[in-house]
């Protein structure tokens, strides 16, 4: 590792992977990388940093690289190039293990302080809120987001001069067939952030009681010398803070936690807020709407006090951050006047936060939702909670369920059992429309006007239709 100076990556336009290539990239390894013809949101990213991913998989590829870094996706480590790599006795790890050999900093010739944010939602955000401020503090820090291009960044990933290396911290697994290694656990962080603690990945967890396990080991990593920042809104974390010893600071809109979020409003997509912590009151703006980014900002407050920093230019790196790629993203105006928006939430209490956000900021506007369920799993197990996270829409549409590569076809769930059950909880329109296709032409004929916010969102696919739409 000490000679690394060419890495190949299996599956680099994943927004897990192109962080890392880019990473590379910067610290002056040669990079190579490959993977499917389909268009990605981090197409640009890896464009712009000179990085032409072969199409396709094929042994071919694997030329003379140090390393290979491979995705869980597009069959792991059973990939023709994985496989190749292997009979020339060059390294294979995946991502997981990857992102906290970068975040040692060995391989590069130095020693990053590690600052990972973990949780089941709003870990992109948060990690993207915290680059931000370490930015705007002239700190330029490494950091790894896991998403496509963030404004206040101008990338999800960069090779800073800086000693802070900032990145998301995966609770999935490292490679689901022959290593079940918790990803977040290959990392090693000075400052750990948990949002919230969650039921999700019902193929990872049987139960709700394993997520937290798996958070309490990963908080246990920072031993006594590290910092654990994490919010006393989430039940689960009430509970993994009654047996964890170390350091730790809270955040949430709960009275209980350290640094309380109060009066929270929205105008004209920004959001002010005020932070109680200590005896102490501070006022924050934020150019982005919602109240649980409020809270993922107040949670990036307290990381940047925690390195030091102080409120007055914590509060200005806040006020640079105006959001990341697909988290309420604005896209456009329809030529029928309505305003389209995309959004990544595919869990229902990221559906209920994002949708009730877009209520408070548009509280006049008709909201045209259309959802995009991810895997067969998620959706099976969640149900129920998926059925009541559309209150707040005017009008509903569920397309086919985005299937993960990593699993098969279940025959017993589909969109349209959703659709049928959703509509027991709500008085407004919901539509099954299995095809994106017919999506598209649904949305273009109809005459929105300029009262009509219309909103993609899915972890799979659906946002590639906004090409589709006709805008304005």
């Amino acid at each position: 590792m000490s000679k690394l100076d060419y890495i190949h990556f299996v599956g680099i336009k994943g927004v897990g992977m192109a962080p890392l290539a880019i990473i590379a990239k910067e610290a002056g390894m040669r990079v190579s990388g490959s993977d499917i013809k389909d268009k990605f949101i981090t197409d640009e990213l890896l464009s712009m940093a000179g990085i032409k991913p072969d199409v396709g998989f094929s042994k071919t590829h694997i030329k003379s690289p140090n390393l290979v870094v491979t995705t869980g996706a597009h069959g792991g480590f059973e990939n023709i190039e994985v496989i190749e790599a292997k009979k020339k006795k060059i390294k294979v790890i995946a991502q997981g293990e990857a992102v906290g050999l970068f975040m040692d900093g060995g391989i590069f010739g130095k020693k990053f302080i590690g600052i990972s944010v973990t949780g089941t939602h709003g870990k992109t955000t948060t990690t993207a809120m915290i680059a931000t401020i370490l930015r705007e503090n002239s700190l330029d820090p490494s950091f790894l987001v896991g998403t496509g291009f963030i404004p206040s960044l101008g990338t999800s990933g960069h090779f800073g001069s800086g000693k802070y290396f900032v990145s998301e911290a995966d609770e999935y697994m490292t490679e689901p067939r022959y290593d079940k290694t918790i990803k977040f656990m290959w990392q090693n962080p000075k400052v750990a952030v948990i949002t919230n603690i969650e039921f999700d990945h019902p193929d990872a967890y049987k139960t709700i009681e394993d997520v937290r396990i798996a958070c309490e080991k990963f908080a246990q990593k920072l031993g006594s010398n590290g910092t654990l920042v994490t919010s006393k809104d989430s039940p689960q974390v009430n509970i993994l803070l009654k047996s964890y010893a170390g350091k730790v600071f809270t955040y949430g809109v709960s009275p209980e936690n350290d640094f309380v979020v109060k009066n929270i409003k929205f105008r004209e997509g920004k959001t002010s807020f005020q932070i109680d912590s200590f005896g102490k009151k501070t006022s924050l703006k934020l150019n982005v709407f919602g109240q649980h980014n409020a809270i993922n900002a107040a949670g990036s407050f307290v990381v940047g006090l925690t390195l030091g920093l102080s409120p007055f230019n914590i509060k200005k790196g806040l006020l640079a951050f105006r959001g990341t790629k697909r988290r309420s993203e604005f896209v456009g105006i329809l030529k029928s006047g309505a305003k389209l928006f995309d959004d990544y939430a595919h869990h229902p209490t990221e559906i209920r936060s994002t949708l009730r956000a877009f209520r408070q900021n548009f509280p006049k506007s008709k909201i045209v939702c259309i959802f995009q369920p991810h895997t067969y799993s998620r959706t099976k197990s969640l149900f129920d909670q998926f059925s009541k996270s559309f209150i707040d829409v005017d009008d509903l549409i569920l397309t086919n369920i985005f299937s993960s590569l990593r699993e098969k076809k279940d025959p017993s769930v589909s969109s349209e059992l959703l659709a049928k059950e959703t509509a027991k909880f709500t008085k407004n329109v919901v539509h099954f429309l299995p095809e994106l296709s017919s999506v598209v032409e649904y949305i273009n004929e109809q005459e929105y006007g300029k009262d009509t916010i219309v909103i993609t969102m899915g972890a799979g696919d659906v946002y590639k239709i906004n090409e589709k739409l006709k805008l304005r």
